[in-house]
């Protein structure tokens, strides 16, 4: 099992909505933006049009925010983006992830550390999948880890992120129970954004697909793709004929958290203000359907709480990533 997710309460919805403190009320968004460190179409992509059309329609923004894709490096071009350039910015909010906090510690973004952005908040979680074409020869999770454990290389694995992220590590973690010795040697093949790795699905260009079940749900109800496993602990109650990997034999549970980060220079009253504004968000039953609809579980995390989560999970990936080879 990769990790498990504690639920952390929200304040009093009375509080969320002034803030707690002064600084909520006295700061106001200007012309904000919201960066997907990613194409169109991948996880970082619907966390931030989700963000901005919520935060625009409940009025805790007066603008309307934009939203900008800023692909490239898994995420680093944003991050350094971010660090050297808009340090500084109250405006400006960025998608984050599993992979935003794999990649701080398996040192992707070249020295970078926890606090040189300031992590404002997890909103929700889910569960990876695996995915084939629909006409694809393979049926089950079994059918695939055997060949790949007899030629690592004869099945090639697509993910919307770099070499060592959070879509790479979900099947190596399934490899790995299944019986591959040296999981470094799968065929994993990076796309920047899980638009273009389905893609390349579809295309042909590999034979499965590692990412998150919401970005797989479209092409799964319109019959594109057959999804073989979902990484929760048990079948999700909207989709039943969807099997686990621990139903199938192996004892993976791979969950990746949604959420925010901003600059760590922006004032103390920005920052106060982008809390309260997402912890609003997450009160709003629409925006609550919107995620469940996704199949993203509520999984929220703010201030304190949200420091130590990052805390914890950068600590985890590390000693994950050692123990299957991809940092020393």
């Amino acid at each position: 099992m990769f990790m498990k997710f504690t639920r952390v309460s929200l304040l009093a919805v009375a509080t969320t909505l002034t803030g707690a403190t002064g600084a909520f009320a006295e700061f106001k968004a200007e012309s904000p933006q919201c960066i997907a460190p990613s194409n169109p179409g991948g996880g970082w992509d619907f966390i931030c049009r989700t963000t901005a059309k919520y935060l625009f329609d409940l009025k805790v923004i007066e603008d309307s925010m934009q939203v900008t894709n800023m692909s490239g490096g898994g995420g680093g071009v944003a991050f350094a983006h971010v660090t050297k350039e808009r340090n500084e910015d109250n405006n400006l909010i960025v998608a984050a992830s599993m992979s935003t906090s794999a990649r701080i510690a398996q040192g992707i973004y070249e020295g970078a550390e926890q606090d040189d952005v300031h992590f404002l908040a997890t909103f929700g979680a889910e569960y990876g999948a695996i995915a084939v074409r629909a006409d694809s020869p393979y049926t089950s999770l079994k059918q695939m880890m055997d060949d790949i454990v007899a030629d690592p290389k004869s099945v090639g694995i697509a993910g919307g992120s770099s070499v060592g992220s959070f879509d790479h590590i979900k099947p190596m973690l399934v490899a790995r129970e299944a019986g591959l010795a040296d999981v470094t040697q799968m065929k994993y093949v990076s796309f920047d954004g899980g638009g273009e790795a389905m893609t390349g699905l579809l295309s042909g260009a590999v034979e499965a697909l590692s990412g998150d079940f919401s970005e797989m749900l479209g092409f799964l109800e319109s019959g594109d793709i057959r999804i073989l496993t979902i990484m929760a602990p048990e079948r999700l109650k909207n989709f039943p004929d969807i099997s686990t990997a621990k139903e199938e034999g192996y004892d993976v549970v791979g969950a990746n958290w949604r959420g925010l980060y901003m600059p760590a220079g922006a004032t103390d009253e920005a920052k106060e203000f982008w809390k309260g504004a997402i912890m609003t968000l997450t009160q709003d039953p629409g925006f609550q359907a919107e995620l469940e609809a996704a199949a993203i579980e509520p999984f929220n995390n703010f201030g304190d709480d949200m420091h130590k989560f990052v805390a914890g999970s950068i600590a985890d990936v590390t000693k994950l990533s050692k123990e299957i080879g991809i940092i020393k």
